[in-house]
This record gives structure tokens, sequence and C-alpha cells, in this order.
């Protein structure tokens, strides 16, 4: 038996190495099958949806928030891991008393970066996971040095921005989340200084002045046909609806976040 620390600090012991791994989160899901795991994974959620051609045919556990914990039981998983924020602390809690449950805590890409090389030393993968790790580093990399030579650019303006999670009521992302990280790193101001996701009505969207509001396509599946609703409150800004995967999802999907950034840095330069 191994012992390993998550980043709640919490100690686990965990057999050398893993064969029966439940994922309670779907981004960490799908770097369980990036770095090779596909067949010591047992269960998943059913909101873990990529790699598209693997999460069909693994045994589904409920959702992230509603966790069916006798389909767990008849699992007899030696490894559960989950997230702070996407999951229920009760749930976990219950899980904790009878399985090892490695638990992340993620609110940045640095965060990001340590679960993965953690993961990969648990399951048996540190050199995948280092791969990973590289490659994400690199294109990370490359993103701040455009994002620091858009800055010398006198008719450049940091750009402040309002990033909607949810509809009914509206809900932000705030500061201290992964989310707020993801438009630091592309160079933006996160238009509402409030911590996590706080909801907000029209006058506070109103008070904030976006420049540009961003509606993304999870968890809430905002659309086209928002826009227009959006617009009504904020004339003058321009708004957009964005892939949620790349601003939310902490795993190996990461890969396609610098690229997708890239590409909105270079829309919004020109308004």
């Amino acid at each position: 038996m191994q012992i390993y620390t998550d980043q709640l600090a919490r100690a686990i012991s965990l057999p050398l190495y893993p064969k029966r791994i439940i994922s309670l989160v779907p981004s960490q899901t799908e770097l369980l099958f990036e770095l090779g795991l596909d067949t010591e994974i047992v269960g998943i959620t059913k909101f873990c949806i990529h790699p598209k051609e693997k999460y069909k045919g693994v045994t589904k556990i409920g959702g992230t928030k509603q966790i069916n914990i006798a389909k767990i039981r008849d699992l007899k998983p030696d490894l559960i891991i989950g997230n702070k924020e996407e999951n229920e602390k009760s749930q976990i809690e219950i899980l904790m008393q009878e399985f090892p449950v490695w638990m992340s805590c993620i609110d940045n890409l640095n965060d990001a970066l340590s679960m993965i090389f953690q993961v990969g030393e648990m399951v048996g993968k540190n050199y995948e996971a280092n791969v990973l790790i590289k490659k994400l580093s690199e294109s990370f990399g490359e993103l701040s040095l455009e994002v620091e030579s858009r800055k010398l650019i006198p008719s450049n303006k940091k750009l402040k921005v309002a990033y909607f999670i949810w509809k009914n009521p509206y809900m932000a992302a705030g500061k201290n989340t992964f989310i707020d990280n993801m438009l630091h790193i592309a160079g933006w101001e996160n238009a509402f200084n409030l911590d996590r996701y706080p909801e907000v009505d029209t006058m506070d969207l109103i008070q904030a002045s976006p420049d540009v509001i961003l509606l993304s396509s999870e968890p809430y599946p905002f659309n086209e046909s928002h826009l227009l609703e959006f617009k009504k409150i904020c004339p003058d800004a321009q708004i957009f609806v964005v892939d949620g995967e790349l601003f939310s999802w902490y795993g190996s999907r990461l890969k396609h976040t610098p690229a997708y950034l890239q590409k909105l840095i270079k829309e919004f330069s020109i308004i």
C-alpha cells in the first residue's frame, strides 16, 4: 500500500496501483482516459461525455451532485477521484468512510497541473502525466507571451469581461474560480469583483459595464437565442456564446484551451 495526499491535504492509502477506479468529475474522467486507464475505469458520472468513443461503455453512477452510492458499492472501487466544488460534501463523506477517495481542489492552472501530476503518480502513469504537463506548460506559456506582447500596443485596452454560467437566476463566474484564472491568463479583467459564483441581477450587470459578455455553453446551455436578451441590458457590450468546457474543464481538455483563447483574443481585438 502507498500513502498519497490529496488537494484537501488528506492522506489516503492506496494499492500499488489501483485497478478499479471511479471518477466523479467529467474533466478528471477525460484525464484518466488520456493517461491510458481504459480498463481500470469502472465507473463515471452521466456527465462524463469525453472521450466520446469510450464513455458509453462504462457504468454510470449518477450525476456529480447526485451520486448513486449503492452502485458505487457494487463496483467495489479501490480508488475514487472527486472534486471539492463539483461533488456534494455529504455524499463524499459517506464514500470516504468506505473507500479511498482522492479529492482535487482547483482554482487556477497551477492547481490543475498539480492535480494531473498527482493523479499520474497514484495510478502509475507518471510518464504520461509529465508529457501532458509539459505540453500544457508550453502552450499556455506561448499564450502568455502573446498576451504580454499585445499589452505593448498602445491602442489595446484591457477588456472587462462578464462570464455567465447560469440563467434564472443569472450567475456569473467571480474571483477565486478556475474560469476567472482563464480570463486573467487571456489578459482580460473580470467585470465582477465578487467571490466564486455570485447571483447577479440586471442592475448589477449594468453597473459592472462589461466590454464583453461571455455566455457559457455549460452548465447552463446558453446559445445564440440568448444574445438579444443580454444586448437589451448592455447595448454597448459585445456578446458571445463560448465553449464552457474550454474555460472550466481542468484535465486533459486544457490541451485545446490556449488555441481557443488565442482565437477569442483576436476576435475581441477588433472591438
